[in-house]
């Protein structure tokens, strides 16, 4: 599936126009430290539960060299480097024979690989003068690869303005324009921004880590921008345990309806994926990324969600912060509204959300399990009990 932008700059569509609903899942290592096999059997279960974005790193991410300055590109499972001598312009082919043998598995499963061409901790690797014919020789190498977006992550910092603008023209001369162009500033709460008016970005991306409570502030500065650019909430907090901090499957669907109702895109990530690739069978089927299936299915299941307008207005009571933020959204023809109660709690509605004089049926989604049950006609609601958190649909009829 090739992406392209809506001419709203809302939304993602496919290559005839039909809005995409992108949910990602970060595989940082599946080019370097799995076999075609494995990948296979990984992208087969994130097909399964609606996982159609792949955030992947081309050079791979070495745990034991993060905020290592100094680190060097790393091996594939066949002992290869990416480049001969350490230098971009010296691209080892042995190690691209691997990656051919998986970069086109995403079209396989209707997935489109986000593919990461340059990390911050390549300073001094991939240099302002070496990044545009780096950029040239791997994207002219896949260019006819279907369903791919071209990454870097960058510090949100001027320092790298540069080096990005070189990169993307690279990148452009290399497949003609055929491929999308992102930026994932890494690290930063920030989005990508800080470059939002380069005419080569097509969506920006946000990094809050495990800071999820600025999800909602982050993705709307993004989506107040002009002009308009679809907005992709990339890599928050992993589900397992990522600094000390743990991320239950309560903690990953938060994060997703939060971002949803902000009116972005999500991207789930398990720690263990790129922390301990080779152990892929043991998290693979983890409950937070089973729990993503039923997100993905209430959403869609909603008539033109792509239209989707994020509107804490419809709470007069309840709404909550932080972390126990409750969040709101409704259509644009004011067909539905959605909301989502992070934790037990009470919110009130405000009256005729959907317009005035118009029937409306509530309904509760358990976020978890996807079973609905009325919810009453009352203007003041309440999670059902026993319930970690839950979604409410007004629809109008």
């Amino acid at each position: 599936m090739t992406l392209r932008v809506a001419p709203s700059g809302r939304y993602l569509t496919d290559e005839d126009g039909k809005p995409v609903f992108w949910l990602g899942d970060t595989q940082w290592e599946l080019l370097r430290l799995f076999t075609p096999e494995n990948a296979r059997r990984v992208l087969h279960d994130r097909s399964a539960k609606g996982f159609n974005a792949i955030l992947i790193m081309l050079t791979g991410v070495d745990p034991a060299h993060i905020g290592d300055d100094k680190a060097k590109p790393y091996t594939n499972l066949e002992g290869e480097h990416p480049w001969i001598d350490g230098d971009p312009a010296r691209p080892n082919d042995r190690y691209f024979r691997s990656v051919d043998r998986i970069i086109r598995l995403g079209a396989e499963f209707g997935q489109t690989f986000v593919v990461g061409v340059f990390h911050q901790w390549h300073v001094g690797i991939i240099t302002t003068a070496k990044a545009r014919g780096w950029a040239r020789w791997i994207a002219s190498r896949y260019r006819d690869v279907p369903g791919l977006v071209w990454c870097m992550y960058p510090k949100a910092t001027d320092e790298y303005k540069a080096v990005c603008r070189e990169l993307a023209a690279g990148l452009r001369e290399g497949d003609g324009g055929s491929h999308l162009i992102t930026m994932h500033p890494d690290p930063s709460v920030a989005s990508s921004s800080f470059m939002h008016e380069e005419p080569w970005l097509a969506f920006n991306m946000i990094q809050t880590c495990i800071d999820y409570d600025r999800i909602v502030e982050a993705v709307t500065a993004d989506r107040s921008r002009t002009p308009a650019k679809p907005v992709i909430m990339a890599e928050g907090g992993y589900e397992g345990v990522e600094f000390g901090k743990t991320q239950t499957a309560l903690e990953i669907r938060q994060q997703a309806w939060w971002t949803q109702l902000a009116g972005g895109y999500h991207v789930y990530g398990h720690n263990d994926a790129w922390q301990a690739p080779h152990d892929w069978q043991k998290w693979v089927d983890s409950p937070g990324s089973r729990d993503l299936k039923v997100f993905r299915n209430v959403m869609t299941s909603l008539p033109e969600w792509w239209d989707l307008v994020p509107d804490q207005s419809l709470l007069v009571s309840g709404a909550g912060s932080g972390f126990s933020l409750n969040a709101a959204a409704r259509s644009a023809s004011s067909r539905w509204a959605i909301i989502y109660l992070s934790g037990p709690s009470t919110v009130a509605l405000r009256p005729g959300l959907l317009g005035p004089g118009r029937t409306v049926r509530a309904s509760w989604i358990n976020p978890s399990t996807g079973a609905r049950t009325p919810a009453g006609s009352s203007s003041s609601f309440t999670t059902p009990s026993g319930w970690s958190d839950a979604v409410l649909v007004l629809e109008a009829s």
